[in-house]
């Protein structure tokens, strides 16, 4: 296993960037980018209202187009892990709205936007339980493990490898494993 791939790759984000959210951040993991914005607690509409806490909704947007099942399968990953930590039960016939746009997509995405809600959410004050970070790591077909894999490492093309993704809590509790698995892909020519 190379040193380079048991190491992060350089992490920054700033705070409030945004002038018109309640809360936002630039969060950078290497070359990926993502700004997150949050929006609340506020009105929500009648329809999506829940009587006893308030109603999370997470909007991911990808850097071109429109968002297809791989980023509608982020979005929802997201939400899970934001309404996990959210004390959405202290604003009860709110919402909380949680936008995240891609600027760069340089590798390991998901923990990129995990970590840019997390921060945004601490910006907006928004009551959550506590703090959550992610990572993701890869394992490559010859059991090599990937910390933080960037895009190169993450295109195998054939080569049989799984992507994993980690969620943390402040308090070192494992929140959730997200798995991909890519087979081998037979060429015949």
């Amino acid at each position: 296993m190379a040193a380079e791939d048991t190491l992060l790759r350089s992490i920054g984000c700033e705070q409030n960037l945004l002038s018109l959210p309640d809360g936002s951040a630039n969060v950078t993991q290497g070359d990926t980018t993502v700004l997150a914005a949050v929006y609340g607690p506020g009105e929500v509409k009648m329809s999506e209202e829940i009587i006893d806490k308030a109603t999370l909704k997470v909007i991911f947007k990808p850097k071109v187009g429109l968002p297809g099942c791989a980023e509608k399968l982020q979005e929802r990953l997201l939400r899970n892990t934001c309404e996990s930590v959210v004390l959405a039960t202290l604003h009860p016939r709110a919402g909380i709205n949680i936008i995240l746009q891609v600027i760069q997509d340089s590798g390991s995405l998901l923990s990129c936007c995990i970590n840019a809600a997390c921060m945004a959410l601490m910006d907006s004050a928004v009551p959550m339980k506590c703090l959550v970070s992610a990572v993701t790591c890869a394992l490559t077909e010859d059991g090599q493990i990937v910390l933080d894999p960037d895009s190169k490492q993450e295109k195998v093309g054939n080569r049989r490898s799984s992507k994993v993704h980690f969620c943390f809590t402040v308090e070192l509790d494992f929140m959730f494993s997200h798995v991909v698995y890519t087979p081998k892909l037979d060429k015949q020519m």
